[in-house]
């Protein structure tokens, strides 16, 4: 697997955002890897500015621009002496959207770090409708950060479907949390059942469907596990009957995960899933951090 090697992390220098700095530090230190830090000004925000000031706009721009450069420089500077790496700093005019997306491909990022709220833009990237649209413009996996980094990731649920991206997001799980213990969880319904119920199919037959369901889903985990090379000594399997996002929810709390890793897009019915709402659920409503995987981990 091609390790972290470069880590863009784009803040807008509020609380929220700042935790993920501080989580991105964390990981750039423990992966060895590069990290650079982004803070858009947004470009209609200044155009406000100046159309409400009537003299010296370029001024006040100019001051405006060197404060917000030296609050970068001073978090790059907070990072430095806490987890004992080195910053970039990239201060740019524009829109946000572009801006960020641009540069993550300007630096090949292999990981892109945010905050799950913030001021301003932030909170407009991750929040409601804008999320899919930001998930579909950065083509790089995206760590929305939702804890204070106090130590590196413990315990990572991977949810699969056993669909190329299923072992992606594996081996991501593994990139980003060399360390960890990986929970691996695999929600199943049988196809119908709630269809078949109606037409008397009796509870007993339905019971021998969601045994040979589960047998199955065991088995493609199993193998899963022996394709990705992860150590069969630091993974937890669990198949379970029920709704994926429900399951997800749940097992994130029971297994006291610290990190969920998920496709962007899988298979059929659950590839729809995974783009929309089982990915915006778990954005919107985990309490651990969310990894959304996109291109492959090779």
């Amino acid at each position: 697997m091609t390790p972290v090697r470069t880590i863009l992390a784009p803040t807008d220098l509020s609380a929220l955002a700042r935790h993920a700095v501080a989580r991105a530090s964390l990981l750039a230190a423990g992966l060895g890897a590069r990290l650079s830090l982004q803070h858009v000004v947004s470009v209609g925000a200044l155009d406000a500015l100046r159309h409400l000031l009537e003299g010296g706009a370029a001024a006040v721009q100019e001051r405006l621009l060197d404060e917000m450069r030296e609050e970068v420089q001073v978090l790059a500077g907070e990072m430095a002496s806490r987890h004992r790496v080195q910053p970039d700093v990239h201060l740019v005019v524009g829109n946000v959207l572009a801006e960020v997306a641009g540069y993550a491909d300007a630096i090949d990022a292999d990981l892109v770090v945010m905050g799950a709220r913030g001021a301003g833009f932030m909170r407009e990237l991750l929040i409601g409708s804008t999320t899919e649209r930001v998930l579909r413009k950065i083509s790089r996996p995206l760590l929305v950060v939702k804890q204070i980094a106090h130590e590196p990731y413990r315990r990572v649920l991977v949810p699969v479907d056993f669909s190329p991206r299923s072992l992606e997001a594996l081996r991501l799980a593994q990139r980003v949390a060399p360390e960890a213990e990986y929970v691996l969880l695999h929600a199943f319904e049988v196809p119908f059942e709630g269809k078949l119920r109606y037409a008397g199919v009796e509870e007993h037959a339905l019971s021998s469907l969601r045994v040979n369901a589960r047998r199955e889903a065991t088995e493609q985990m199993n193998a899963l596990i022996v394709q990705s090379g992860t150590d069969e000594n630091r993974v937890r399997r669990i198949v379970v009957h029920g709704d994926a996002a429900t399951q997800l929810l749940e097992q994130e709390q029971e297994q006291d995960c610290d990190l969920i890793v998920i496709g962007k897009r899988g298979q059929g019915m659950i590839g729809e899933m995974l783009l929309g709402s089982v990915t915006k659920h778990v954005l919107a409503q985990s309490s651990a951090d969310v990894l959304v995987a996109d291109r492959a981990a090779v």
